[in-house]
C-alpha cells in the first residue's frame, strides 16, 4: 500500500514545527535547580565515589615511606670577573649582558639539570657502589657483576628523577633540593651537587681558556711561517729585479710601501737641487741683465758693492779738494795739477772695479745655466730609470703589503697569546654557595592532609564525571524540566501518581490532583498553538504502559465536558484498551473502516460523557502496519473532522512500530506522554528521532506518574500539588 498523503496544515502550524526546541537545549547557562536535584537523585553514587577516593588516599599515605627534603640554596652572577680586567672593563662587560640575563640564568639551570653535573656527583659520592643510596631511593642495588654503565645509567636517573631546581622570577639565587628517604643522604647530595656546580664552572671557563691558548698558540706558529715566507719572497724579487728599497722592515707604513727604491731618492734628490739651480739662474740672470741695462755705474749690483763705495768716497773728497785748488789757482799749477791726477786714478779704479763686478755677475749666471743644464739632463736619465722601475714595483708592492699584513696578524696573534698566558685560571667563579643543606628533622612526605585533599578533589572530578555520564547516557525523566532540558519538548502538563487508587477512579473525582492536572493539560492545549486547539490529536508514547490511551481518555473527556464534540479513535491495533474501558465486545472499529468502505456513522459508539464519541480499534488484523500506512486512514480522518470539533486518536508506542510515526503525519497536533522516573537506555531520544522524521508538529510533552515525594520537598507543591492535596483533604473534613 501506498504511504498516505499528510493533510495540508495551516501557516501557523508550520511555524509550530519550525520553532520546537531541540533535544537538550537548555534556557540558562546553568539551571542550579536542575543541578540539585540530579545531585540529589545520585547521592548515593557521589558518596560512594568520594569516599572510595578518600579511603584511597587514606591507605597510599599509610603505605607510603616517609621522604625528607634537603635544600641548598646558590647565587648566580651574569659573569665571574677576571683578575686581569680593571673595574671599568668589568663593568661594561656585566651592563653588556645584563640585557640576557633571563636566558643566561635559565640556561644555568638547565645545566643544573644535566646528566653531565649529575655524573660528577655521583663520582664524587661514588654512588655506583654505595648501597645506602640506592636504600634511600626504595630501590635494590645492582646484583654483583652487573655492567658498570648498565649500574651508571641507573644511578643518574634517580639523581635526575628526585633533583628539582627552582629558580623564583627576578632573582638570582637558585634553591637545589633533593628528596629520599635518608635524610643525611638528601643533604650530601644535595650539597654536592652546588660545590660540583661551581667546580664544572670553573672548569669550563679554564677548559675554554686552555683551548684558546692552543688555538692562538698554533695560529701563532702558521703566522710565523707565513711571515717568514712573505719576507722571503720579498726580498728575493728585489734581488732579482734589482730594487734596492730604503724602508725599516719593522715600521711598515700605510699603502704596502714600507719605503723608497734609490732611483726614486735619486730623482727626488737631483730634481729637488734642478728646481733649486733653476732658481738660482733666474735669479743670476736677473742680475746680469740688471747690469746691462743701462750705465755701469748706474746699477744696483754695482753702487751696491763695499769697494765701489769706498772709492767713491774717495773720489768725493779728492774732487771737493781739486775744485778748492782750482778756485786758487790756475790749472796748470803743481797743486791742481796733483789733484788732478788723482782724481784719474780713482775714476779708473772704479771702473775697473764696477768692469769686475760686472764679469762676476756675468761668470755666475754662465755657471748657473751650466748646472741647471747638467742637472736637468740628469733628472731626465733618472726619469726614465724610475719609469721602467715603477712596472717592477708593482710586483714589489703586493709582495710588501703581503709582509705587512702578515706583520700585523703576527704581533696581533703574539699579544692575545701573551694575554692568555697571564690569565690562564686565575678568573673567579660567578656562582657562590649561599645556604647549605642540613638534614632534615621532619619527612616532607606523605602529608595526610595534602592526600586527602587531592583525593576529595579526585573523588569529587570522579563523581561529577560519572554523574555526567548518567546524565547524558540516561535520558530517564524524573522532574518536569527534564521534559525541556532532555527532550527539547514543551512542558503540557504534569500529572502525579495515583497512591490510594486507579487513576480512573481519582479522574472521577473533580478534587482530585490527577483531575486538575488534566484539567491543566487540556488547558495548555487549547493554547498550544496560534490557532488555538488543534482539531486532530495523536497522543503516543515511546513505550507501553506510559500512561498514554489514560490521558488520551482524559483529553477527550476533558473537551466533551467544555461542550466541544469530540471524536476518541482508539488505533492501537495491536494492544487496543478502550473497548475494554468502556466494556465493549470490539467486533467493529477502527480496522473495520480500514478494511472495508463503511461510513464512519456504523461503528461510533456513544459514552456516558455527553459530546464524547468513541471508535474502538475493531478486530486486531495481521498486519496493522499495512492496514495504517493505506490512504483509508486519511479518509476516515477527513470524514471525522467534517463531522467532529475535536478528534483525538490513541495511536501505538513508537518504538519497534512504524504506526505512530506514519499517522503523526495526518495529525494537527502531537502529544508525546512520558511516564517519570521509569528507567531508559535512550529510548525517549530515540523515538523522538523517529518521530521528527515525518516532521509532525508536536505540541509538547506530558509527564504522568510523577510522585514529588521521590524528588524531595521542593517538588511536593509542583504545579499546585500541595495544595490540591490540600483542598482535598479540607473538603473530607467538611464531610
Amino acid at each position: 500500500m501506498n504511504s498516505p498523503v499528510p493533510a495540508p496544515r495551516s501557516s501557523a502550524m508550520m511555524d509550530l514545527t519550525d520553532e520546537q526546541p531541540q533535544i537538550g537545549a537548555r534556557t540558562g547557562a546553568f539551571d542550579f535547580r536542575y543541578i540539585i536535584a540530579t545531585i540529589r537523585s545520585n547521592s548515593l553514587v557521589i558518596a560512594g565515589i568520594i569516599g572510595l577516593a578518600l579511603a584511597v588516599a587514606l591507605v597510599t599515605t599509610l603505605l607510603e615511606t616517609p621522604r625528607f627534603t634537603a635544600s641548598s640554596t646558590i647565587q648566580i652572577n651574569n659573569q665571574g670577573r677576571s683578575v686581569l680586567k680593571t673595574q671599568d672593563e668589568a663593568q661594561n662587560e656585566e651592563v653588556g649582558s645584563a640585557s640576557d640575563t633571563d636566558r643566561f640564568l635559565k640556561t644555568q639551570t638547565d645545566v643544573l639539570h644535566s646528566r653531565g653535573l649529575a655524573q660528577r656527583v655521583s663520582q664524587k659520592l661514588k654512588l655506583d657502589a654505595n648501597p645506602r643510596f640506592f636504600a634511600s631511593e626504595e630501590t635494590s642495588a645492582p646484583a654483583p657483576g652487573t655492567a658498570d654503565n648498565v649500574v651508571h645509567d641507573k644511578v643518574i636517573t634517580l639523581l635526575l628523577k628526585n633533583l628539582v631546581v627552582n629558580l623564583p622570577r627576578d632573582s638570582r639565587i637558585v634553591t637545589i633540593t633533593f628528596e629520599s628517604t635518608d635524610p643525611a643522604m638528601s643533604a650530601d647530595i644535595a650539597n654536592t651537587y652546588a660545590s660540583e656546580f661551581i667546580q664544572s664552572n670553573l672548569k669550563r671557563k679554564f677548559d675554554s681558556s686552555s683551548y684558546a691558548r692552543d688555538f692562538v698558540s698554533s695560529q701563532l706558529a702558521d703566522a710565523k711561517v707565513r711571515l717568514e715566507e712573505s719576507e722571503r719572497a720579498l726580498n728575493n724579487y728585489a734581488r732579482s729585479a734589482g730594487l734596492i728599497q730604503m724602508r725599516d722592515p719593522a715600521t711598515p707604513k700605510e699603502g704596502g710601501q714600507g719605503g723608497s727604491s734609490v732611483t726614486t731618492a735619486s730623482l727626488m734628490q737631483l730634481n729637488q737641487a734642478a728646481n733649486e739651480a733653476k732658481s738660482k739662474r733666474i735669479t743670476a740672470e736677473g742680475r746680469w741683465k740688471a747690469i746691462n741695462s743701462g750705465s755701469l755705474l748706474s746699477s744696483t749690483e754695482v753702487v751696491g758693492n763695499a769697494t765701489i763705495s769706498a772709492l767713491m768716497g774717495q773720489r768725493a773728497t779728492i774732487e771737493a779738494l781739486y775744485d778748492e785748488e782750482r778756485s786758487r789757482h790756475m790749472d796748470d799749477y803743481p797743486t791742481v795739477r796733483s789733484k788732478q791726477q788723482q782724481l784719474a786714478s780713482i775714476n779708473r779704479q772704479i771702473q775697473l772695479e764696477a768692469n769686475n763686478i760686472r764679469n762676476a755677475v756675468k761668470a755666475e749666471y754662465a755657471a748657473a745655466v751650466d748646472t741647471e743644464h747638467q742637472l736637468l739632463a740628469q733628472v731626465e736619465t733618472l726619469k726614465g730609470d724610475t719609469l721602467s722601475e715603477q712596472d717592477r714595483n708593482v710586483e714589489f708592492g703586493l709582495l710588501s703589503r703581503e709582509v705587512d699584513t702578515n706583520r700585523e696578524v703576527y704581533n696581533g696573534l703574539l699579544q692575545r697569546f701573551k694575554e692568555l698566558n697571564a690569565s690562564a685560571g686565575i678568573s673567579i667563579s660567578n656562582v657562590s654557595i649561599i645556604d647549605t643543606a642540613e638534614a632534615p628533622l621532619r619527612p616532607t612526605s606523605p602529608s595526610l592532609l595534602k592526600n586527602m585533599i587531592v583525593g576529595l578533589v579526585i573523588g569529587l572530578g570522579l563523581a561529577a564525571f560519572a554523574v555526567f555520564l548518567k546524565d547524558q547516557f540516561d535520558d530517564s525523566i524524573r522532574i518536569p524540566e527534564d521534559i525541556e532540558y532532555k527532550l527539547g519538548l514543551s512542558l503540557l502538563g504534569v500529572v502525579p501518581h495515583a497512591h490510594k487508587s486507579d487513576p480512573e477512579t481519582e479522574m472521577g473525582d473533580p478534587k482530585s490532583a490527577i483531575a486538575e492536572a488534566y484539567n491543566s493539560l487540556r488547558g495548555s492545549l487549547l493554547y498550544s498553538t496560534p490557532e488555538g486547539l488543534p482539531q486532530v490529536l495523536l497522543v503516543t508514547s515511546a513505550q507501553p504502559s506510559e500512561g498514554k490511551s489514560t490521558t488520551c481518555y482524559a483529553i477527550a473527556q476533558g473537551l466533551a465536558r467544555m461542550g466541544k464534540r469530540v471524536l476518541l479513535i482508539d488505533a492501537d491495533l495491536r494492544r487496543p484498551s478502550l473497548h475494554r474501558r468502556i466494556d465493549y465486545d470490539n467486533e467493529k472499529g477502527l480496522s473495520t473502516l480500514l478494511t472495508s468502505t463503511e461510513m464512519l456513522s456504523s461503528v461510533v459508539l456513544t459514552s456516558t460523557v455527553p459530546n464524547l464519541t468513541l471508535i474502538t480499534s475493531g478486530p486486531i488484523p495481521p498486519s496493522p502496519t499495512e492496514l495504517l500506512s493505506g490512504g483509508r486512514l486519511e479518509h476516515v480522518i477527513q470524514d471525522a473532522t467534517k463531522q467532529y470539533d475535536v478528534v483525538v486518536i490513541d495511536s501505538p508506542p513508537i518504538l519497534g512500530l512504524a504506526d505512530a510515526p506514519m499517522m503523526s503525519a495526518l495529525a494537527d497536533g502531537v502529544i508525546f506522554v512520558v511516564e517519570a522516573d521509569r528507567s531508559r537506555h535512550g529510548s525517549l531520544k530515540a523515538a523522538l528521532r523517529r518521530l521528527r522524521s515525518m516532521r509532525p508538529i508536536i505540541l509538547g510533552g506530558v509527564l504522568t506518574k510523577f510522585d514529588p515525594l521521590k524528588t524531595g520537598n521542593r517538588y511536593t507543591s509542583y504545579y499546585g500539588y500541595e495544595y490540591y492535596q490540600y483542598q482535598y483533604r479540607y473538603g473530607d473534613d467538611l464531610k
